[in-house]
């Protein structure tokens, strides 16, 4: 029974040729065993030397040999074929691995794209089409089945770059016993329709474009933060430290009249500040020397608004009269007296007494 247990891989490539391969070191360590087949099937048959061994380290692993029916009976006997070490018989068309699908077609109709390939010659119902695709955003692989041999899908975005490539299965476990698929059709580029020799050329100027205007967006934010800041500081300095004015702008007949010439600008203000104040001088004073008893008549005669405020002393001429003075100013009726001198105040009278 252990002959029967002795693990291999068989495989029937698209029904043309077999591969039979062994674990050769580990079933039969330091032994170099041979391999035969036939796939006839009557009492007496004949069997077939391995025309082509694989090697694993100089020692027989496999056997490659032209599938020439569906029933396959195979062995392996030692180096001089004196024992048989395994045995076995199997259906070939239940291990068939199929080719990769011909002349394969992408039609793109907006969002939707159907993609089919030629029939192949035999069991066409044993296969299933699969598609599989992603864009550069996806991480792994979309996957698409169908009846062979065309496969459509839909909701494709024009603006993306997708990869695509297909391949031929066989229906488990009604054709065969082992899963086995035809290896992927070279992987095509296509974005909206047209066909690509890569996304790559499609990814670096988006990157580029995207890059150039992330930059555009941080300069302008950061020139609005500046400009923001600035209004900022400018109204604070103003409210903490007021501007100084500039003294050329007071001084500007110094400038343009006297050509900076100090001294002369000097006279010709002093000079005009003098007339200014002699057009509104007040009214001069008059001082009359008047004897106590008129003094004491004119206080007598003011009217009822009127107050009198004294002042003592004496004139400044040390004269032993007191001396009235008269000064014509806007105040109200009022008359007041400090320490002998004495102030008439009448509408816009000052009179000192």
């Amino acid at each position: 029974g252990w002959k029967n247990a002795i693990s291999t891989t068989i495989i029937n490539f698209n029904n043309e040729k077999m591969q039979i391969t062994w674990a050769a070191r580990e079933l039969f360590p330091g032994e170099n065993v041979s391999f035969s087949y036939t796939f006839d099937e009557s009492k007496h048959k004949v069997w077939k030397p391995c025309p082509t061994y694989l090697l694993d380290q100089d020692y027989n692993s496999g056997c490659l040999f032209k599938t020439e029916g569906p029933t396959l009976a195979i062995s392996i006997r030692n180096n001089n074929g004196s024992e048989e070490l395994f045995s076995k018989r199997l259906k070939s068309d239940f291990y068939i691995k199929p080719s990769r699908p011909e002349n394969v077609t992408f039609f793109w109709n907006e969002d939707t794209v159907t993609v089919s390939c030629n029939k192949p010659e035999r069991a066409v119902k044993c296969l299933r089409l699969e598609l599989q695709y992603k864009s550069k955003f996806d991480k792994q692989w979309q996957s698409r089945t169908s009846k062979c041999c065309s496969v459509g899908e839909q909701g494709f975005d024009p603006r993306k770059c997708y990869s695509f490539r297909v391949r031929l299965k066989r229906l488990v476990p009604y054709c065969n016993v082992v899963n086995y698929s035809s290896d992927w059709e070279a992987e095509t580029f296509w974005m909206n329709g047209t066909l690509l020799d890569s996304c790559n050329d499609d990814i670096k100027p988006q990157s580029n474009t995207v890059i150039v205007l992330n930059c555009l967006l941080a300069v302008l934010l950061m020139m609005l933060i500046f400009l923001i800041l600035l209004c900022k500081w400018q109204r604070l300095q103003k409210s903490v430290m007021p501007s100084i004015p500039d003294p050329k702008h007071i001084f500007d007949d110094l400038f343009s009249d006297h050509n900076g010439n100090f001294q002369e600008w000097i006279d010709k203000t002093d000079h005009a500040v003098v007339q200014t104040k002699l057009e509104y001088e007040e009214p001069e004073c008059i001082t009359e020397a008047e004897s106590p008893q008129d003094v004491e008549k004119k206080s007598n005669k003011l009217g009822p608004q009127e107050k009198i405020f004294s002042f003592s002393g004496a004139a400044e001429n040390n004269d032993p009269k007191e001396a009235q003075i008269a000064c014509l100013m806007p105040m109200s009726n009022t008359i007041a007296s400090f320490a002998g001198f004495q102030i008439l105040m009448n509408d816009d009278i000052y009179v000192m007494l």
